[in-house]
């Protein structure tokens, strides 16, 4: 219980995937302008992330390795989580349309989303059983979520601030990030504790 618990308080702080391991950039910069779209993509990515982890570890484990086709997980993962995605957009234009045209591109992006295919790799390089993976992969979902967050949190208070001219739109966007990835490094100290290392 303990490991699942440092598993799960891990992905979410320490190794944050957009904070401290700097996966999922593209959502994390264009959909963070306002915190319903940043929920709400969050949301979308916590479903993708579990879902891809639930379905592409037993096709790993049990189907791709054992058969000496582990080269094809790649390939494989990334249509599992295109397929996912479309199930999440088609749900999201029939049930919340405006938060469907609030995404826009970056729905779509799920799919390519290096955050969502390095927790589905990533499982298996840190040798988790099936529920660590699957308790990981939400922990990082939420990890993504808190990022997510934050940062719309930390831009509309800049959209209040008077910025110089030079550092106003990307500039000022990649200086807050960077400040609030920094804040996250803090946690890094955590990780000997929780997995008694």
């Amino acid at each position: 219980m303990n490991v699942t618990l440092g598993i799960l308080v891990l992905s979410i702080l320490s190794e944050n995937f957009v904070l401290s391991q700097f996966l999922g950039i593209c959502p994390f910069l264009g959909v963070s302008k306002k915190l319903n779209t940043a929920v709400g993509m969050s949301l979308a990515v916590i479903f993708v992330m579990v879902l891809a982890t639930a379905v592409t570890y037993p096709l790993y484990a049990y189907v791709l390795e054992p058969h000496g086709m582990a080269y094809l997980q790649t390939i494989a993962f990334i249509l599992i989580i295109a397929a996912l995605v479309q199930l999440v957009e088609l749900v999201l234009k029939k049930y919340l349309p405006a938060l469907y045209r609030a995404l826009g591109i970056y729905l779509p992006l799920i799919t390519t989303n290096c955050a969502v295919l390095g927790v589905t790799l990533l499982h298996f390089t840190k040798g988790y059983t099936y529920p660590q993976a699957l308790v990981n992969a939400f922990g990082s979902g939420v990890g993504f979520l808190v990022a997510m967050v934050l940062f719309a949190g930390v831009r509309e208070r800049m959209e209040e601030c008077e910025i110089p001219k030079f550092l106003q739109g990307l500039p000022i966007t990649l200086i807050a990030a960077a400040l609030v990835s920094l804040s996250f490094m803090g946690f890094s100290g955590i990780a000997n504790g929780l997995l008694g290392a």
